[in-house]
């Protein structure tokens, strides 16, 4: 599947292509599903669920994906929300824009 066609799928059809390759990572470590869930900390019912596309909590993937070393990657697919460009300036505070100079000794 080509990754510029990803964005057009059906939630199901997402689903089921994130279930798949989890299934072909897990295959590839040679790892069954009772042994991923172990490691990842939950059913092999789950593993199976999300594998089939079936969909499981949030919480449950992340413990799939970081037990199978994927969490990263995920993760680094997900822009981090960086500050606006006036959210930057209002931090930097006022500039300078001139010195000021030595005052004079005894000047009031």
């Amino acid at each position: 599947m080509n990754v510029n066609s990803l964005g057009t799928l059906s939630d199901t059809a997402a689903l089921e292509t994130l279930g798949s390759r989890l299934a072909a990572v897990r295959l590839k470590r040679n790892l069954t599903q009772t042994a991923l869930g172990r490691e990842a900390g939950v059913s092999r019912a789950t593993i199976e669920r999300l594998e089939r596309g079936a969909g499981a909590e949030l919480k449950l993937l992340v413990r799939v994906l970081r037990a199978l070393q994927l969490l990263e990657g995920f993760l680094a697919g997900i822009p981090a929300d960086e500050p606006s460009p006036m959210a930057l300036l209002r931090a930097q505070g006022k500039k300078r824009q001139r010195a000021r100079g030595a005052r004079p000794t005894g000047a009031v």
